[in-house]
């Protein structure tokens, strides 16, 4: 038996949720990163006694296409997974439901899902500082009450999870990072960029069309010399602020 972390998280935050829940659940796992574009996820050829835990973030309520199609191309080949969508305190609608599509699909047995909030990637000020230290415990607490559910050999039949189908439409965002003045073009942002986005002879520069806005080049910039527009920035935030407010539950299903 083998334990796998995949794991889709430009900014951290959906890594650190996979962290907390992993330090209890199987501290002993190999990481697979979603967000690199090197990758070869083909390669991926799982069996019956692995055990997977994959988390992804929810943008506008949906898997992230680059994630889903990197996911579907691993062979699941039984193997149980616990998965987990993080989203920035607004809603995570149909992600929980669509993760799960997917992996069925790969031939993944689903065991466990959870939808955790984690500080929004984009406006920071929303869910800031989450998973903090109650998310921490409820993940513990999770993670042991699946631990014991797979020693006793319970049924992990099919999770009845939250969500529609056909799935909301989700055509992005408008917030695309752009470089500064204080830019080195030193090629950070380029290499990182889960989608190839950022021009390796021109890192200066950021192709519109194909960025997800998943804010990894600004997470990774050493000057920090990335940003997204203001101006864009503060309407977005207006607007997100009665939607993002308060503080939502994570929720559980096994």
């Amino acid at each position: 038996m083998s334990f796998f972390q995949i794991v889709f998280s430009p900014t951290g935050g959906t890594q650190k949720v996979t962290d907390v829940f992993t330090k209890s659940f199987c501290p002993e796992n190999i990481r697979v990163d979603l967000a690199d574009r090197s990758r070869d996820f083909s390669s991926f050829l799982f069996s019956p006694e692995d055990v997977c835990v994959v988390s992804v973030p929810s943008y506008g309520g949906r898997v992230p296409a680059v994630v889903g199609s990197r996911l579907r191309q691993m062979k699941g080949n039984g193997a149980k997974v616990v998965f987990f969508v993080a989203y920035g305190n607004r809603a995570y609608d149909d992600t929980l439901a669509e993760l799960q599509d997917i992996l069925t699909d790969s031939g993944f047995s689903c065991v466990a899902a959870a939808a955790v909030v984690a500080e929004h990637s984009i406006m920071r000020q929303f869910a800031a500082g989450r998973p903090d230290e109650q998310d921490q415990r409820e993940l513990a607490a999770f993670a042991g009450q699946i631990r014991m559910k797979m020693e006793l050999g319970a049924d992990t039949g099919s999770l009845s999870l939250p969500g529609s189908r056909p799935y909301r439409e989700y055509h992005g965002v408008p917030m695309k990072p752009q470089a500064g003045k204080l830019c080195t073009q030193c090629g950070l942002c380029a290499e990182k960029c889960p989608v190839g986005a950022i021009p390796v002879a021109d890192p200066s520069k950021t192709d519109s069309r194909c960025c997800i806005s998943c804010m990894r080049c600004v997470a990774v910039c050493p000057q920090d010399a990335r940003r997204v527009s203001r101006m864009l920035l503060a309407a977005g935030s207006v607007k997100m602020r009665k939607v993002c407010g308060g503080r939502k539950k994570n929720e559980f299903y096994m």
